[in-house]
């Protein structure tokens, strides 16, 4: 029998699954339009692991090197060509109605397969790809490089039929800086609601669970879950732990996430900071993100970027944990008036003021908390980006076939 279902093919330049950002938009997306009754098939590298009830295929290793990770370098080039070879084969044998580009790379290779087959192409914005080379310390500013990368960057901008963003913000940096307006939809990163919930845990597993971590009982306890990096704000963060803890606050920092996990442990030492002040959990898989955040009292979310999306405050709002973030437009999206807003961005001391007031009001943290949780599940829920995005392809696929 024939599959009358729309067809999608996602293309996913990245090791998808991990357990971070990106990858969580990615297979969120891909679940709401299942639900909405479409066939969604993911191209991706060859690495990563795969997910129950998605369609992934992978790209073939790299010849040098099979257990070669991708990052920011030019391996990422070969990865990307290896990519377009699965996904052209793809496109030919599967004939899908529509090109789905995650990230800029996405976007550029989807163009050529939206082309040859003339189907609609929608490029997922999730940040401006030169700002995070320049995050990563992967070009410098004032260079021809930079310029060349710019230029590549705003080509790949004006080729879609539309342009999603993870946030309103994104939405702005594309008019602003890439002089497009039209077909340029925010579409927010969401939270799976019913998965991420603070009655995950009992009373008594929360303490077992604690207490099985080396939290000293009696003490609040602040929780951070993503990419460990610099540019995620994560010394300042371990500064600003260490000057809680000169101050006597009663407070131990559980830190979830990868990569550079020995460095940052490092860093926490050199900072006087006790296994009992800072707990690293490293790699935290996606399926026990919510067991883990129910543990805080309180959530950090310190990035300095200010394009890129920042999902994980999601999380953290439907956990209704008090969440603590510099004060940056993407942070304002998420989190309103209910945030706790540490300035000035990048300023360790800042934020450790804004999480000693939190310290200091615990019951105005479990009030800030409920509410965050009902602002998430008024604006931010998966299923309603599903029905956004189905809305988007019908409107694409009827201009396709309107009279010329």
């Amino acid at each position: 029998m024939t599959d009358e279902r729309k067809r999608i093919l996602m293309l996913a330049p990245t090791s998808f699954f991990l357990d971070y950002g990106c990858h969580v938009r990615i297979l969120e997306e891909a679940q709401a339009l299942l639900a909405q009754g479409m066939a969604v098939r993911i191209a991706t590298y060859y690495m990563g692991r795969d997910w129950p009830g998605l369609d992934i295929i992978r790209s073939a290793p790299t010849p040098w090197r099979a257990d070669y990770e991708v990052g920011s370098s030019r391996h990422k080039i070969a990865f990307d060509v290896l990519l377009s070879l699965r996904a052209l084969w793809e496109a030919l044998r599967w004939r899908p109605h529509l090109i789905h580009g995650h990230l800029h790379e996405g976007a550029l290779i989807g163009s050529v397969l939206a082309h040859l087959h003339r189907v609609p192409l929608v490029f997922d914005f999730q940040g401006s790809m030169t700002s995070e080379m320049l995050d990563h310390h992967f070009i410098n500013p004032d260079t021809r490089a930079y310029y060349w990368w710019r230029r590549l960057e705003e080509r790949i901008v004006s080729l879609p039929d539309a342009v999603v963003t993870s946030t309103v913000h994104g939405a702005e940096v594309v008019a602003r800086d890439f002089g497009r307006e039209q077909n340029v939809i925010p579409l927010p990163d969401s939270v799976n609601l019913d998965f991420f919930t603070p009655s995950c845990l009992t009373t008594e597993m929360r303490s077992e669970r604690r207490a099985a971590l080396g939290i000293p009982e009696g003490r609040q306890v602040i929780v951070y879950l993503g990419l460990l990096a610099d540019y995620q704000g994560i010394p300042q963060m371990l500064q600003a732990a260490a000057q809680l803890r000169r101050r006597g606050y009663a407070v131990s920092f559980l830190i979830m996430g990868f990569p550079a996990v020995e460095h940052y442990q490092q860093m926490a030492r050199e900072l006087g900071l006790s296994h009992e002040d800072v707990i690293f959990t490293g790699k935290t898989r996606y399926e026990e993100a919510p067991t883990y955040l129910a543990l805080g009292d309180i959530a950090v979310a310190p990035k300095i970027s200010t394009t890129e999306g920042s999902g994980k405050i999601l999380n953290y709002m439907a956990m209704a944990l008090p969440t603590v973030v510099y004060d940056t437009p993407v942070s304002r999206e998420y989190l309103g008036k209910l945030g706790i807003y540490a300035e000035p961005v990048g300023d360790a001391t800042g934020l450790a003021r804004a999480l000693a007031f939190i310290l200091r009001n615990p019951g105005a943290g479990q009030e800030l908390g409920a509410k965050l949780r009902e602002r998430a599940e008024r604006y931010f829920s998966w299923q309603r980006t599903g029905r956004q995005l189905r809305r988007l392809y019908e409107g694409l696929w009827n201009k396709e076939q309107a009279p010329k």
